[in-house]
């Protein structure tokens, strides 16, 4: 792990390089600062144009919590990737955990940008745990505490 406490911003051109995530699955756009070891604030701009919105609600589209939580889940990768030095690979998977106290305060809706704060919490075995806050507008949205684990993928002989 870096001891490297600069705050630093990443646009989505850094994201797709840290994150093994692709469309339509990437809920990151930037990355506000980061303090390696310690915290990352990144943003998800919400638009109409998502592909959860017209099964989510045709009526009253509103973002699907779990999706607010894999949000929050990949600022918590990111922090991860780039407090270890390390970036994804084909030989490795970093794996949602679990996910405690999970809870949903308000509605995501199309135009909203939800702010994205995620805390590391503690580092033991292998299993990074989190705190994670989500918030529009100043008002928390949705908070979880989250665990990650980096696994390598055991190739299978052909």
């Amino acid at each position: 792990m870096t001891n490297e406490t600069a705050s630093t911003s990443m646009d989505i051109h850094e994201i797709l390089d840290h994150l093994p995530h692709r469309y339509p699955f990437v809920l990151i756009d930037r990355v506000i600062s980061m303090e390696l070891g310690k915290e990352i604030t990144a943003l998800k701009n919400v638009s109409i144009n998502e592909p959860f919105f017209p099964g989510h609600f045709p009526h009253h589209p509103v973002m699907p919590g779990v999706l607010i939580v894999e949000a929050m889940a990949q600022a918590a990768a990111i922090l991860s990737f780039k407090t270890m030095g390390a970036k994804p690979s084909d030989d490795s998977v970093y794996y949602f955990a679990g996910i405690d106290s999970a809870r949903f305060k308000k509605p995501v809706s199309p135009g909203d940008q939800v702010i994205l704060n995620v805390k590391i919490d503690r580092i033991l075995k292998g299993i990074w745990k989190y705190i994670g806050v989500a918030t529009v507008d100043g008002a928390v949205v949705a908070e979880a505490q989250m665990m990650c684990i980096l696994k390598t993928i055991e190739k299978k002989e052909k």
